[in-house]
């Protein structure tokens, strides 16, 4: 098995819905943004950044959800937890929610995004904090600082 390759099952809290993801994240994150809060229903939304092809549902059917936009937040239609999304005009990857592994004990945010709108008592132990997101040119040079620090 490659270095980039992992094997991690998830689904959501009824077991309905299933899925598989097949290589490591290219980033780990924290969202602090109201919209995630709500979401969530929590001070913040995990996301790990899977390559679209290392990611597959392999049971169930996920439905859309959130605000039914651009993004398309998918969750189980049964007990309706929040999965994964499909980012606006970005296909290729896919930002799971890691607390829907089966094992979820790996995921530290590396990053969290949105800090101008968390709940005051909130820390994390990301290495990077943005006020809202990181400069589109950013994105490159924190991929390959988190594969450094991730497998550290």
């Amino acid at each position: 098995m490659s270095t980039d390759t992992i094997v991690k099952e998830g689904g959501c809290r009824c077991e309905r819905v299933r899925f598989r993801v097949t290589k490591r994240p290219l980033l780990t994150m924290a969202c602090h943004c109201k919209g995630c809060q709500r979401m969530s229903s929590s001070a913040f939304s995990l996301s790990a950044a899977i390559p679209a092809d290392g990611f597959e549902v392999t049971q169930g059917e996920p439905v859309i959800g959130g605000l039914h936009g651009a993004s398309k937040h998918y969750f189980c239609g049964w007990c309706m937890s929040w999965m994964f999304t499909r980012p606006e005009g970005i296909d290729w990857f896919v930002n799971i929610r890691p607390t829907m592994l089966d094992d979820a004990s790996w995921s530290t945010p590396f990053m969290e995004t949105w800090t101008g709108e968390k709940l005051p008592w909130v820390t994390t132990a990301a290495v990077h904090s943005y006020e809202a997101l990181p400069p589109m040119d950013a994105y490159e040079g924190l991929i390959k600082e988190y594969a450094e620090w991730e497998r550290a």
